[in-house]
């Protein structure tokens, strides 16, 4: 399994709205300035999470975004999700979908849910505050610094 690399961004783009207090406004393109993620990248990202209800955007001077609730309150299954749409390792298990050529014969289909349910279960246990923390690194400085646009997943696959 692989996230996406708007995803990975989106966890990217939350974790450093976090590091800013969480409830002071920051614009879009600090928030891309300051993780190497492209600007116009950055501020769909800044849409798409606005609308999932996990940033709130105000207008004028003094505006910009910030977390809708505390980071403590805030998962990395919901910001996938406000990304991706529901956690689904399979497309079989989404509504609607007929597009299998094992289905009707398939006997693991009816057990997807319950994977798919772990794994979001699984992520729905890391906080958005546990992601911004910096950890620090024997012999190197704690300046919240990382490297331009790099995955936070990067290397997660399944």
């Amino acid at each position: 399994m692989r996230l996406s690399n708007l995803a990975d961004y989106a966890v990217v783009l939350m974790s450093a709205a976090a590091r800013q207090c969480g409830s002071v406004p920051i614009h879009a393109a600090m928030l891309a300035e300051q993780t190497g993620i492209p600007g116009p990248t950055a501020q769909k990202l800044v849409s798409q999470l606005a609308r999932a209800g996990l940033l709130v955007a105000s207008r004028g001077s003094g505006g910009g975004v910030r977390l809708a609730r505390p980071a403590a309150a805030i998962n990395v299954a919901e910001i996938i999700e406000a990304v991706e749409g529901p956690i689904a390792l399979t497309a079989c298990v989404a509504e609607g979908r007929h597009d299998c050529s094992l289905e009707g014969s398939c006997k693991v289909q009816p057990h997807w849910g319950v994977v798919n349910g772990a794994v979001r279960g699984a992520l729905a246990q890391i906080s958005l505050a546990s992601l911004s923390v910096v950890p620090a690194k024997a012999g190197t400085a704690i300046d919240g610094a990382r490297p331009a646009a790099t995955p936070a997943f990067a290397g997660v696959t399944g």
